[in-house]
């Protein structure tokens, strides 16, 4: 039976919040009014009556209500105790990596080892773990930093993985690596999938349309915005026009914003 249990209580300022092992988690409200943000905490050895939203560090993602901080903080007990059960263990490895001399690193299975160094990390997989992998996730050094290249480690032997990590990883794939995702999945990913299919579909929706590439507040119309806007969106070397949007409609959007050349002013 593990020994890692979560523990709920309420912060000096009234904010809800927990502790799992070393993780200590605060719901800061939101500017808005509307729903939390998970931040991650640095209380040190405080009990939990003692923090405050000033111990608050990264965020680890939005929630509605208490239901919602619930279950995120029931789901990061799970995943720390499935990595306990995984036995991932600490070895001294001073081996050249792409990204410096590893200072410590992490046994996942044989022949899959993670670094961390100075500035990054990633993992290094051995010549017969790497040829083992699906040939659309590996890559050839056998070096995966951990940003965005871990995922295809976690697609390739999802048993040494967590539940939490593996939908990370499949998120990393669907929406920046899609083509590897479908080759492994066998089916394409529509728009609402992935992110990248997403702007694909964007980009050809509205190859024709001004879409903004740079905006700044407008000094001779207060709370309006100066959009400057080139056709596609393309920025090298593309031909630009500028046009005012007003404040209360502009906004960046997923992909861009698109400019409707019937109302919104060129300035040009």
């Amino acid at each position: 039976m593990t020994s890692i249990n979560a523990e709920y209580g309420t912060t000096s300022d009234g904010l809800m919040a927990a502790r799992i092992d070393y993780l200590a988690l605060i719901a800061i409200p939101n500017r808005d009014g509307q729903g939390y943000r998970v931040a991650t905490a640095l209380p040190g050895s405080k009990p939990i009556c003692q923090w405050s939203a000033s111990d608050a560090l990264g965020s680890e993602g939005q929630i509605a209500d208490e239901a919602g901080f619930r279950a995120h903080v029931e789901e990061c007990l799970l995943h720390l105790r499935q990595r306990e059960a995984l036995g991932r263990t600490s070895i001294h490895q001073p081996v050249p990596s792409p990204w410096g001399p590893s200072q410590t690193a992490t046994r996942y299975a044989e022949g899959i080892v993670c670094h961390e160094t100075a500035s990054h990390g990633g993992f290094h997989l051995d010549k017969a773990r790497n040829a083992a992998m699906h040939p659309v996730l590996r890559l050839p050094a056998g070096w995966y930093e951990e940003d965005g290249d871990w995922a295809r480690v976690a697609a390739a032997y999802p048993d040494i993985f967590t539940d939490r990590e593996k939908r990370s990883a499949d998120r990393i794939l669907r929406d920046w690596l899609p083509d590897a995702w479908e080759a492994v999945h066998g089916r394409q990913l529509g728009r609402s999938e992935s992110f990248t299919r997403d702007r694909e579909g964007f980009a050809r929706d509205h190859s024709a349309d001004w879409i903004v590439i740079s905006a700044a507040r407008s000094p001779d119309h207060p709370g309006d915005v100066i959009g400057t806007a080139t056709i596609g969106g393309q920025r090298a070397n593309a031909p630009t026009r500028s046009f005012l949007i007003p404040g209360s409609e502009y906004a960046a959007g997923r992909h861009g914003f698109v400019i409707d050349t019937t109302r919104h002013l060129l300035l040009d």
